[in-house]
């Protein structure tokens, strides 16, 4: 097992301004089957190194030009030639030398006149602890390498854990939800178209009444008066109009949350992106509204004509929650501790929501950008890492947008990407594939 590293030919660069001290190295250190590489001064063998690195230093101490020590020491200060053993050769009996040249990065030393049996006992002893040391280095990469990519792997799992039981949860308490707004409404509208007619036949007999009466009696018209019968015929109609208004915004909270809340998530559907998207502005309208510091967040969309994709709706629907509900954080956050004067001269707060169709690739893309906050590169930069967050302690767990990339990426094989500058705002642009056959397709060109 020692023996392997000395099994392949091996270069050892002699350095040494004496051409026999040369010689006779040499012909010791290949008669053991090593190849040699010969330098009479401290420049030649570092431009021999860099050109052609060794993988042992037989160095000389006493040369002309620079020495032995500022050899080492250039080259243990260049990063491609540092990790070069190098051994001293020397007639300096001196241990302050000695100590000197171990400091600056030497391994040993061979005390001159030298015996080629000590000379090719060292060499070996530290080829091979060169050997070992760049295995074990090699193996602490690999093992590395395997733990980097088993947390990934666990943290993958942990999120999509997280994300099924969220979907699974929030799939659960939506059908329950729905059955019992449901129910209400169907009552509450049905009841309500009988009422109008009910309303128009009691008018109807209130104005026939004042007709036929010549004569009212003081009593009714004292009434009349009383309760604003004229006020009343007008607001009557106002008020069932509302009331219909109101069930007709509650169907569509209804249908918002069982749009955003999908559970089919076992297997893929065609699905129409832009239900998805106004499902999640449906449910997130009152956080979009005036909140007193800060004014109202415009929403403008512009809509390309998109067909029905195949993908996790549910899934999908959380991603656009993510990445929107952040870009209101984001307008929240912008009007901490600012002056009236600071909120007046506000520009308007919007988020843009675009998308468009790929033809020849097969894709759509959607854009959501904000024009709030922004990020500074280091920020941007792990955003996508589980539990990162720059928010407070309780307003955010680091979840959101890695769970969003996994979808994307993993879930769907697409593309999630952000831009962001700091001081004008940010933008994610998702890239998803039209069909199972386009999915597929993308799968294969990624490998």
């Amino acid at each position: 097992m020692m023996i392997e590293p000395l099994l392949k030919p091996m270069h050892i660069l002699l350095v040494d301004d004496n051409p026999n001290n040369l010689k006779v190295l040499s012909e010791a250190i290949q008669g053991c089957g090593w190849k040699t590489l010969m330098a009479t001064d401290g420049e030649s063998a570092i431009e021999q190194t860099e050109y052609s690195a060794p993988d042992l230093i037989l160095l000389d101490v006493m040369m002309p030009g620079i020495d032995g020590f500022e050899t080492c020491r250039r080259l243990k200060a260049n990063s491609m030639t540092q990790n070069i053993p190098i051994i001293f050769m020397t007639a300096l009996a001196d241990a302050t030398d000695k100590v000197k040249g171990l400091e600056i990065g030497a391994v040993d030393y061979i005390t001159k006149p030298f015996q080629q049996e000590e000379v090719i006992a060292r060499l070996k002893l530290h080829l091979k602890i060169s050997y070992l040391t760049r295995t074990l280095e090699q193996r602490v990469q690999e093992r590395t390498a395997e733990l980097t990519q088993s947390l990934q792997q666990l943290q993958n799992t942990q999120l999509q854990l997280i994300q099924s039981e969220k979907m699974s949860t929030l799939g659960q308490l939506i059908a329950g939800i729905g059955h019992e707004i449901n129910n209400p409404i169907g009552f509450i509208s049905g009841n309500c178209s009988h009422i109008e007619e009910y309303v128009k036949d009691l008018l109807r007999l209130v104005n026939l009444q004042q007709q036929k009466l010549l004569h009212p009696d003081p009593e009714i018209e004292e009434l009349v008066e009383e309760i604003d019968l004229e006020y009343l015929v007008e607001d009557l109609p106002k008020i069932l109009g509302s009331m219909d208004q109101g069930i007709g915004r509650l169907k569509d909270i209804s249908l918002s949350l069982r749009t955003f809340a999908r559970s089919d998530i076992s297997s893929m559907v065609e699905f129409q992106i832009h239900e998805g998207i106004d499902s999640t502005l449906m449910l997130l309208k009152h956080r979009l509204k005036d909140q007193g510091e800060r004014p109202v967040i415009e929403v403008v969309k512009q809509y390309g004509e998109l067909p029905p994709i195949t993908c996790y709706p549910g899934q999908l629907n959380q991603v656009f929650m993510n990445i929107i509900a952040n870009a209101i954080d984001a307008f929240d956050d912008l009007y901490q501790n600012r002056s009236v004067e600071e909120i007046a001269a506000a520009i308007p707060h919007t988020i843009a929501i675009a998308t468009s169709i790929q033809h020849e690739q097969q894709t759509v893309t959607i854009c959501i950008e904000d024009n709030a906050l922004g990020m500074p590169p280091e920020v941007q930069a792990r955003i996508f890492e589980p539990s990162f967050t720059t928010k407070a302690v309780g307003k955010g767990t680091g979840l959101g947008l890695a769970i969003s990339y996994q979808i994307i990426i993993d879930k769907h094989n697409g593309q999630i990407n952000c831009l962001s500058t700091s001081g004008q705002g940010t933008k994610f642009i998702i890239t998803l594939a039209t069909s199972v056959e386009a999915l597929t397709r993308k799968h294969k060109s990624n490998f």
